[in-house]
């Protein structure tokens, strides 16, 4: 008997068969796939992206953003959050791993969190982690203190308060050479007014420089901070760093004015020596020319006495008659002339006199120091 098979069921492959070839072109479709979806999607990493010279940027000073990726890198595009469109394209620099989008004055418009990302002949990079810019300046600066005292015994901790009269809703605490906030806390009411919060901070280290500086800002603007308060230093009792409540420019100005008044003084005072030395000459013209015309009427009386001596005996009589009426006056002035050289010539020099060889010595005195 003769079993007939039908057509169709000649034709008919395997099961086993099938689902290998199945697989094989699900495969190779997925592999076409993934390929074309890596083109488009971006295969290069993600690039760098950071601030010059920080991310907190006082209001209307300028600020740099870099963008650094390969050296294959074609453009650099910088994305800003909530804008639907780029907001800066930038080709690359030397040697084109990077590129820089400058903004020459920080606003309010300015603030908020940035990504960029970068073009190659693979296509377009992923984009990097984002940057959050600040500004500051708008609000007036709070009040950094330490709880109890800012010297603190070391491996002790310490509480920093930031406060300040306007209600801020936060407050950031920025140490000093970190590019990060240190710590963001909530705000409290103060119990004067206000609000505060308090920092935790320590185990304090004698080998590090624990300076801060805190913000405050409200979370409606949480990108637009306050002025930084005054830095607040922390020292580790015993450190180097303290020192006397002096400061060294204080101390360096207060000596520099003291040697300024010491050579001002000196200089007047050599001066007046100088001065005092000039008019001695003329000093002593004038007392020569003093002492001879009270000298000249007591040479003239005596050189009239010598002449009557020598005339007779009628002229004498005749001229005591004649000089009688005046003989008081000249009498008079006679007396009064020898009493005047007699003052002159026995009175001690003047104080001016005996004090002047006295200034060319400490004139001398000086000019040595």
């Amino acid at each position: 008997m003769v079993t007939v098979v039908p057509l169709s069921a000649q034709w008919e492959p395997e099961r086993g068969d099938t689902m290998t070839l199945t697989l094989t072109v699900l495969l190779c479709l997925g592999l076409s796939v993934d390929s074309r979806t890596r083109v488009q999607t971006g295969t290069r990493p993600k690039p760098n992206i950071w601030a010059e010279p920080g991310f907190v940027i006082p209001w209307w000073t300028s600020v740099t953003i870099w963008c650094q990726g390969g050296l294959e890198a074609q453009e650099y595009r910088l994305h800003k959050e909530g804008k639907l469109e780029t907001w800066d394209r930038q080709k690359p620099l030397e040697p084109g791993d990077k590129a820089k989008f400058f903004i020459r004055y920080m606003r309010v418009m300015h603030t908020g969190r940035y990504r960029c990302n970068y073009l190659s002949p693979t296509g377009w990079s992923e984009l990097s982690e984002p940057l959050v810019l600040v500004m500051t300046g708008l609000q007036n600066k709070p009040q950094l203190s330490a709880l109890p005292s800012h010297v603190v015994t070391p491996g002790r901790n310490v509480t920093l308060q930031c406060g300040s009269w306007l209600g801020f809703d936060r407050f950031v605490l920025m140490k000093e050479g970190e590019n990060q906030p240190s710590w963001t806390m909530v705000s409290q009411r103060a119990p004067r007014g206000g609000t505060h919060a308090l920092f935790p901070v320590g185990p304090v280290n004698t080998s590090l420089r624990w300076t801060f500086r805190c913000y405050g800002y409200y979370n409606t603007t949480s990108q637009i901070w306050s002025h930084p308060s005054d830095p607040l230093e922390l020292l580790a009792s015993g450190h180097k760093h303290q020192r006397s409540w002096i400061p060294v420019p204080v101390t360096f100005f207060l000596m520099l004015f003291l040697l300024l008044l010491f050579l001002l003084v000196r200089h007047q005072r050599q001066k007046k020596c100088c001065k005092s030395s000039a008019s001695r000459p003329q000093v002593e013209t004038k007392t020569l020319q003093k002492s001879s015309s009270s000298v000249a009427p007591v040479q003239d009386e005596n050189k009239k006495a010598e002449v009557r001596e020598s005339q007779p005996e009628e002229d004498i009589q005749m001229d005591s008659e004649a000089m009688a009426s005046e003989e008081p006056q000249d009498v008079t002035h006679a007396q009064r002339n020898s009493l005047n050289l007699g003052q002159e010539t026995s009175a001690p020099p003047s104080s001016q006199s005996t004090e002047a060889p006295a200034e060319p010595s400490e004139c001398a005195a000086l000019s040595m120091h």
